[in-house]
């Protein structure tokens, strides 16, 4: 599983590092209402709740699917002008302008990405065109409760009143607390966007890439970069540019903007608690897949213990020895065993601290 970017015929000086104030606010804003998913930002969260203007309070709510539950592409608006060469702003002012400089079209289908009523990533008939799409999308924001339902009304009945509801809001929110947060943070990203452009100029894509994510990956041969997502997507940088912008807030999300019709965007964390390499999801799935089965439940139980041979284990758990190398071979390729020798003997034992992540490494690969 992964979504993927067809870089063919991409040129160096069409691929940008740059930070976004307005993404950033997005990621500020899904850390409050999410504050679970960024136990680091829990002092920050805490204390910029503490502060909060009621009336702005409750103002986050009427519209926080938009952050919460997805990231809308609104908070990415240069990926959708016109060219798929628009940088990100200086300020979060000129951002907001790119936004006020989507179509209603464009504003709304973004919008709606919540609902998961529209094609994404191949192109489709509109909410505001298409009559079909319309019904799917009011039915499904429906489902998930009254303010998204209301708020999806609104935003198809007229669309320019919710452009500017929003931001008035995204303003109200940089005068309350944003303002502050992002003069703190936006040296580190310039510094880190600095830093993978000096990575690019010198050691090119790849090393680049690498140095974004080891969920990164660049295929040289197939001319395309390989992000591993718990997800299928594919999009084309076509005649366009590659954007990569940093962000300070949104660890442990890797984000991959792939819109059709707008430029590719990877949104990435910087200054991650990461402190080995981020598990892939196929090896994730091995590892869960191989925990599935009672019989190897038992095993672990077993080698959690003690290191065993293959007939040691035959011998307690009443069964032939070709049965137990079959689970054993399992758990290996799941990265859950260690061995050693001794002598003439085979010793396998749990791999106790590879197990102890499987926690973090599940909610990190369902959360990137």
């Amino acid at each position: 599983m992964s979504v993927t970017i067809d870089i063919s015929g991409l040129h160096r000086e069409r691929v940008a590092v740059v930070p976004s104030p307005l993404a950033e606010l997005c990621m500020a804003l899904h850390a409050l209402a999410e504050p679970g998913h960024h136990p680091g930002l829990q002092g920050w969260a805490t204390g910029v709740t503490a502060r909060l203007d009621p009336h702005l309070a409750d103002r986050m709510c009427e519209a926080d699917f938009l952050w919460r539950t997805t990231f809308s592409d609104l908070f990415l608006p240069y990926a959708g002008a016109a060219g798929g060469s628009t940088l990100p702003g200086a300020t979060l002012a000129e951002e907001l302008d790119l936004v006020d400089k989507l179509t209603d079209e464009q504003f709304v289908d973004a919008a709606l990405e919540f609902t998961c009523a529209l094609p994404y990533d191949a192109q489709g008939a509109g909410a505001l065109a298409d009559p079909a799409s319309r019904r799917r999308a009011l039915e499904l924001a429906a489902a998930r409760g009254p303010r998204p339902a209301e708020f999806t009304e609104r935003l198809l009945a007229d669309p320019p009143r919710i452009r500017a509801w929003l931001r008035q809001f995204l303003e109200d929110c940089d005068e309350a607390f944003f303002a502050d947060t992002w003069s703190r943070l936006r040296h580190q990203l310039a510094a880190d966007a600095r830093r993978k452009t000096d990575l690019l100029g010198r050691r090119g894509l790849g090393e680049a890439l690498a140095s974004v994510s080891a969920a990164v990956t660049l295929d040289e041969d197939a001319g395309r970069i390989v992000v591993d997502k718990l997800g299928h997507g594919h999009t084309s940088v076509r005649a366009g540019s590659l954007l990569l912008v940093p962000t300070s807030l949104g660890w442990p999300h890797l984000m991959v903007l792939h819109r059709y019709g707008w430029q590719p965007v990877i949104h990435y964390p910087v200054g991650s608690p990461e402190l080995t390499v981020p598990t892939s999801v196929e090896q994730l799935t091995l590892r869960m897949t191989a925990l599935s089965h009672p019989m190897r439940m038992r095993l672990c139980r077993s080698l959690a213990r003690s290191a065993f041979t293959t007939s040691e284990l035959a011998q307690t758990h009443g069964m032939t020895a070709p049965e137990i190398s079959r689970h054993l071979s399992v758990l290996k390729k799941a990265g859950l065993l260690t061995t050693r020798r001794r002598g003439r003997y085979v010793l396998h034992q749990l791999d106790v601290t590879m197990v102890a992540r499987l926690g973090s490494d599940f909610l990190e690969g369902i959360l990137r």
